[in-house]
């Protein structure tokens, strides 16, 4: 008779909460040539209109090579690289911190990704921890092949332990910063900065139009389909479970797929255009925190509350504005109260704290 037919493993089960230490080093696969395809498909997506991204001849008068790829795009595709090795056993995304946006991307340029991890804590239950990590994306300039940092940021997810009674490591919560300081924003903007033609771009405000303490409801809202979220989760090579797995997620206590938190950012940061026009980078994400889930067939709306203008060492002609991006589901958001005491109000799903570049 023949021997029995031998298996070994070739599938990966992603990484539980135990299999990390502080200090270990994770290079994620796959590198990513991001293309003006990626564009137009994360413009079909969310329809973002800020007209640095959306024109190479507004990009090229005000000083770059031509349009830059949309910062949150560069954003969630360097994220995506990391799921397979952080959360793809994760319970849920929690928040982010420090997160800066050090050069500008153009199609043709290859992304990569890095992350360390800078702290661990087993939550109380003993059947998940959170994981705190520092990923750096890096571009390889199509150009000149050079290897340039273009982003860097903190996050925290919580990932499943695959025993529950496998000890628990010391734990160590890593002291983040409030905030990104303003007088290292600027390094994705070109050092000379040309004409603006603010009719072009769709709005007359400038940064010096916006104060402290001021609310701008951006209005619009925008119903998010089950086929468009997974679209965009797979544009961003992002393998996370829970965002695909309609059979396995039945079990789950939602019943259903979960959207991946990066759909509700960059539905805010485009809806946020009708208000923002002019803010045409973002420059660093200070902190944020997605407040609940959202699902398909829900509607996003959004608003920002202006925290604090600054100018930017050696820049005459852009400052900063630091504001926070909030997003509801199925909550129109005038005259929405984001907390009560310490408590969201029912409907907020997102709350993000940003720097914005305007031109002055």
């Amino acid at each position: 008779m023949p021997s029995p037919q031998k298996f070994r493993p070739k599938t990966s089960p992603g990484n539980f909460f135990e299999d990390f230490t502080v200090g270990q080093i994770l290079n994620h696969a796959t590198p990513r040539t991001v293309t003006d395809g990626d564009v137009a498909l994360y413009t079909a997506l969310y329809g973002s209109r800020f007209a640095m991204q959306s024109s190479t001849p507004f990009a090229k008068a005000a000083g770059y090579l031509r349009a830059p790829i949309d910062d949150l795009l560069v954003f969630h595709i360097v994220f995506g690289k990391t799921v397979p090795d952080i959360s793809l056993n994760a319970v849920a995304n929690l928040g982010y911190a420090e997160c800066r946006f050090l050069a500008a991307v153009f199609p043709g340029d290859t992304l990569s990704s890095v992350s360390e991890v800078i702290g661990l804590r087993e939550n109380s239950s003993g059947d998940s921890g959170v994981v705190y990590v520092r990923t750096t994306g890096t571009k390889t300039d199509s150009a000149t092949g050079a290897e340039i940092d273009c982003l860097s940021y903190v996050r925290w997810v919580m990932v499943r332990k695959r025993d529950k009674a496998n000890a628990a490591p010391t734990p160590m919560v890593p002291k983040l910063a409030e905030r990104v300081d303003p007088a290292t924003l600027g390094g994705a903007i070109p050092a000379r900065f040309g004409t603006y033609d603010v009719v072009s771009a769709g709005s007359a405000h400038r940064w010096g139009d916006y104060e402290a303490g001021e609310r701008i409801d951006h209005i619009d809202g925008m119903t998010i389909e089950e086929a468009e979220h997974q679209l965009a989760t797979r544009l961003y090579q992002n393998t996370a479970k829970v965002h695909f797995d309609g059979h396995a997620a039945k079990s789950t206590r939602f019943g259903k797929r979960l959207i991946y938190g990066g759909v509700v950012i960059s539905l805010a940061r485009a809806l946020s255009f009708n208000g923002l026009g002019n803010a045409f980078h973002i420059a660093a994400i200070n902190g944020g925190r997605h407040v609940a889930p959202l699902f398909a067939g829900d509607t996003v709306y959004a608003w920002s509350e202006v925290i604090e203008t600054a100018d930017i060492p050696g820049r005459a002609d852009i400052g900063a504005l630091r504001t926070r991006l909030v997003a509801t589901k199925n909550l129109p958001t005038a005259g929405v109260v984001l907390k009560a005491g310490d408590t969201y109000t029912d409907g907020v799903i997102l709350d993000l704290d940003l720097w914005l570049i305007l031109p002055k």
